[in-house]
């Protein structure tokens, strides 16, 4: 169905034309709203009516008659008709739909990419603090930027995955002074414990192995601890080494992994931060005042100009992110998106300010955002805020170790990133339909069930490349190969919307279009031809399934069992 829909793109086109050479328009084709008014929708008759100076239904006439000597029209449609103000409906062959089996069968896993386009990408993501376990906010982020580098490899994009450490600053500093309170005996509450110290009970433990002397080692560190009390930078190098430790467990535990870590420390060891600040100077983007270097931001959209670098000598926290930046197009990645809480919101008109500012061509518009907003957890109808481990908010590995990490990553994945979700822990345990990410889990489950019986049968994967797809008639047949023909499709779109939310629903309806097949349809069938064609079809709606999960980094299992099973027949 994927070649029959690029040669009625094509008709199409030609159709246009012919009727209305001079129009400025690529005709698309859209997706029905109910499915009685056909497989494919045209609106392009209402867009020519002005150019021809006719009424849409007289040009949609003309254009169906265009359409019908088109091959590919004639081949792969079995009806055109005029709807409403001029709406074109056009229902697919069977054969056309059938088509889509043989598809997906010759692709596997590949089916839906596209070659490579030479393109590069980063997306940045996580990039956590090295001062506390991380929590569900970072969970999200994880979520979504894996799930979205999988998707812009399905594109053809090179994509690099980069966790950016804040490793310097204000927050270093006190967990620092936080791990120096503990090892001196002091503990949250006591007399002494500063106002601003973190108190999860991870500070103690920390502390604990700083006194041992232990050895920690991070992704691109080892480290030593002295032991001393005193030694603060030794405490803060020990902390930092162990943190970011934890933070590698936590996401290995989450299946997300990244190809290179960038160091906020390195902007100013170096000397980016300061070449950052004078290429700003240089290109006279910037003026002194009240003691203070301010960057005229106004002068690319921001509301307000703002201070790069304050009277005492520091640096506002958008400067680094300017020079950070700046490496990330120095390096070759003219295309970058941040996946980021909201909070950061603010800061992206003056970063992009100030990339626009330093004058080396860098894009309006660079980078990219993905905003999310935090996550609500709910366990038994109330919310759950505190983790003991955390002190002050629940984190990742809580999450997991409540559920799962399918659940987890479904979940966190299942809607528009900036809009507000709530993690139900009760419903991402429940072992029946009303747990999405079980729902999609159990449509792959009683595929291989079924394919696992066919093989006792003798029919084997060879024997369903051989099949008749012809024989697939029935309505629901229909409707399950056109929801496996919107996959290619819906990866495009999903990754130039920065969507991979649409992956999950795409995930809910091919489930359910298997769902209604499975309680409609017998497959392990007397006549045999029939037989290998429907397994035929299950085996590509298992492909599907398994690849969609897998963008979302959650497994494909082959065997499930329900809280309520019902009567499972083949």
């Amino acid at each position: 169905m994927i070649q029959a829909k690029a040669e009625l793109q094509r008709a199409l086109a030609a159709a246009v034309a012919q009727l209305a050479p001079d129009a400025a328009l690529t005709p698309q084709f859209e997706s029905p709203k109910q499915a009685a008014h056909g497989d494919l929708a045209i609106t392009a008759a209402m867009q020519l009516a002005k150019p021809m100076r006719s009424n849409p239904r007289a040009v949609a006439e003309q254009l169906i008659a265009a359409l019908n000597q088109q091959p590919a029209v004639q081949r792969w449609v079995s009806s055109l008709e005029i709807a409403g103000p001029g709406f074109i409906n056009l229902r697919l062959a069977p054969a056309a739909k059938q088509a889509v089996v043989d598809e997906v069968l010759g692709a596997g896993e590949r089916f839906g990419w596209k070659d490579a386009n030479g393109q590069k990408l980063m997306l940045e993501f996580v990039s956590a603090n090295p001062t506390g376990p991380l929590h569900v906010g970072h969970a999200r982020q994880g979520a979504l930027g894996d799930s979205l580098s999988h998707l812009f490899e399905t594109q053809g994009f090179d994509v690099l995955r980069e966790f950016y450490y804040n490793d310097a600053g204000v927050q270093i500093a006190t967990l620092a002074t936080s791990t120096q309170c503990r090892i001196k005996g002091l503990k949250p509450g006591d007399a002494g414990w500063p106002e601003s110290a973190y108190n999860g009970d991870y500070i103690a433990d920390i502390a604990a192995d700083f006194l041992a002397r232990k050895t920690v080692k991070a992704d691109d560190r080892e480290f030593t601890a002295s032991g001393d009390p005193d030694d603060l930078d030794s405490i803060r190098q020990f902390a930092v080494a162990y943190l970011r430790h934890e933070q590698d467990l936590d996401l290995q535990a989450f299946g997300v992994k990244f190809d290179s870590y960038f160091l906020e420390s390195s902007l100013y060891s170096s000397g980016r931060v300061a070449d950052t600040v004078d290429k700003l100077v240089a290109s006279g983007k910037t003026y002194e005042q009240d003691g203070a270097l301010w960057l005229k931001s106004t002068d690319y959209g921001d509301d307000k100009d703002r201070v790069m670098r304050k009277s005492d000598g520091s640096f506002t926290y958008f400067l680094p992110d300017v020079g950070y930046h700046v490496a990330k197009f120095e390096r070759g990645y003219t295309t970058c998106i941040n996946c980021q809480g909201t909070d950061h919101h603010g800061t992206i008109a003056r970063v992009r300010a100030g990339l626009q500012a330093v004058g080396l061509g860098i894009p309006e518009g660079f980078p990219s955002y993905v905003l999310n907003t935090m996550v609500r957890v709910v366990r038994d109808g109330a919310e759950v805020k505190i983790s003991k481990r955390a002190g002050s908010y629940v984190t990742l590995r809580d999450l997991i170790e409540w559920t799962s990490r399918d659940a987890v990553r479904f979940f966190l994945i299942s809607r528009k990133a900036d809009t507000e979700f709530t993690f139900d822990i009760d419903l991402a345990l429940k072992q029946n339909d009303e747990n999405p990410v079980f729902y999609v889990q159990y449509a792959h489950a009683r595929i291989c069930s079924v394919l696992a019986q066919g093989e006792t049968q003798g029919i084997t994967a060879d024997a369903l490349t051989q099949a008749d797809r012809s024989l697939l008639t029935a309505p629901t047949e229909l409707s399950l190969m056109l929801k496996l023909a919107d996959y290619p499709e819906m990866l495009a779109n999903a990754a130039r919307d920065l969507a991979p939310h649409d992956v999950a629903f795409y995930l809910r309806d091919l489930a359910a279009a298997f769902h209604s097949y499975y309680g409609a349809e017998r497959f392990l069938v007397d006549d045999a031809a029939l037989a290998r064609a429907r397994l035929s079809l299950l085996a590509a709606t298992r492909t599907v399934l398994r690849n969609a999960l897998a963008l979302l980094g959650v497994s494909a299992p082959n065997q499930m069992s329900r809280d309520t099973p019902a009567q499972e027949t083949a």
